[in-house]
């Protein structure tokens, strides 16, 4: 009794173990591929459905494959545009799994997939760029030139069950040493255009200062001769007036021009001078006339 109960423990378990190893599941961002030796099983070989599956044990084998988008990249590619300028380019593309088989078939996986098509990419990038100049890869054509580059690499990537659905240039740059060289340029050339617009300012500024001390000096000469002119007007209506003043009172005019010579010569200071009291220029001192009384005395022979 124990005999049999053991032998069918172990049919039981040896069913489960078939069991388990006859059903495999499929995600969904999977397919599978069920292969009979190396080959696909009619009518089953291709799983695109999620959930449980079956298979037949030993004999049969399951192959994952991811069915979301991938993508390849194309980091430093050094190209040569038509115009000779060496440029270094970031391209990727994304791509899908079409034909799982030939997929399968061909490449193995996805790591033999991205090898084969990163080759692709590159060869695609270098035949469209180079198609082109530095202007077009950087600007004005970029956008056609990355249809042309999905389209050449989607005629390479169908050999191997995939389909190229974007191609991309990530950046476009000057390889560094090209790039030290333009920027050394560069700062030469600004460097140039600061000192001459530093020597345009410069000469701009004498030009003015020049200016500035030539009107000043025009400026000054004016208003000298303009006073001077004011001046001698003035001076001459002044001896105008005293002359008239003179015209009509002699006398009084010869009093006060005397008291004006008097006020000026006759002021604290330390000039010193003699001179008689009986001299003309004091002759208002002695009478109110400027006449002296005095006789004058005849001289001895």
């Amino acid at each position: 009794m124990r005999g049999v109960s053991f032998l069918l423990a172990l049919l039981v378990l040896a069913g489960l173990i078939a069991a388990s190893g006859a059903l495999f599941t499929v995600s969904q961002t999977e397919q599978a591929l069920v292969l009979r030796f190396g080959e696909p099983v009619a009518g089953r070989g291709l799983v695109t459905q999620p959930g449980l599956h079956y298979k037949f044990p030993i004999v049969e084998n399951v192959i994952y494959l991811d069915n979301r988008i991938l993508d390849v990249e194309s980091p430093g590619l050094e190209v040569l545009a038509s115009d000779n300028q060496r440029l270094e380019v970031d391209s990727f593309i994304r791509y899908r799994i079409v034909d799982p088989l030939r997929f399968y078939q061909s490449v193995g996986g996805i790591a033999g997939a991205n090898n084969q098509l990163a080759s692709v990419l590159n060869s695609a990038v270098r035949r469209v760029l180079s198609e082109a100049n530095q202007r077009e890869i950087v600007r004005d054509e970029r956008a056609a030139l990355m249809v042309r580059i999905k389209e050449q690499a989607n005629l390479e990537a169908r050999k191997f069950g995939v389909t190229v659905v974007d191609a991309r240039i990530r950046r476009v740059d000057l390889p560094q040493q090209i790039s030290e060289k333009v920027y050394g340029r560069m700062q030469t050339e600004r460097a140039r255009e600061a000192a001459e617009y530093r020597a345009q300012g410069a000469e701009q500024a004498q030009k003015i200062t020049a200016k500035a001390d030539r009107d000043v000096i025009v400026l000054k000469a004016e208003a000298q001769r303009e006073a001077d002119r004011l001046k001698g007007e003035g001076d001459a209506e002044r001896n105008h007036i005293f002359a008239d003043a003179f015209g009509k009172d002699a006398d009084f005019f010869s009093f006060y021009r005397s008291m004006q010579a008097y006020e000026t010569a006759l002021k604290t200071g330390d000039t010193r001078f003699l001179i008689s009291p009986r001299s003309e220029f004091f002759r208002y001192f002695g009478a109110a006339g400027g006449k002296s009384g005095e006789e004058p005395t005849p001289s001895k022979k």
